[in-house]
């Protein structure tokens, strides 16, 4: 099980780190133009935030459990992923836009925290 949670964790950590960095360095602007339409319904400092909760919850996947410091953070970093792409269904739902990516990111986090609790007890 420890396994596949590390597995788990690598391959969610990658995506919301790519993904997150994006919206933490890049600007708003392009962002929009290049596919990410939502971010019109939303302040600069707005997206920039998102950007950087995914690339610190990334961080919580990984290093918790690679150092032995506090490793029940990780579960507690996917739970909180899971709130983030629970909000970006939302919005693409509102939008009229797929949410399948943001369902299957949430639904992945919600298996990393349940295993992780798991593994660690």
């Amino acid at each position: 099980m420890l396994i596949a949670l590390w597995i788990l964790n690598a391959l969610l950590a990658l995506a919301f780190l790519a993904a997150g960095a994006m919206k933490a360095i890049r600007p708003k602007e392009a962002l929009a133009t290049a596919g990410m339409a939502w971010t019109e319904d939303f302040s600069s400092p707005s997206v920039k935030l998102i950007g950087v909760a995914e690339v610190v919850g990334a961080f919580g996947l990984i290093l918790p459990l690679a150092t032995g410091i506090a490793p029940i953070l990780s579960p507690i970093a996917a739970a909180a992923l899971v709130v983030v792409m629970v909000g970006a269904a939302v919005v693409h739902v509102r939008r009229g836009e797929s949410a399948v990516p943001a369902i299957v990111l949430a639904v992945l986090s919600a298996v990393s925290a349940v295993l992780g609790v798991i593994v660690l007890a």
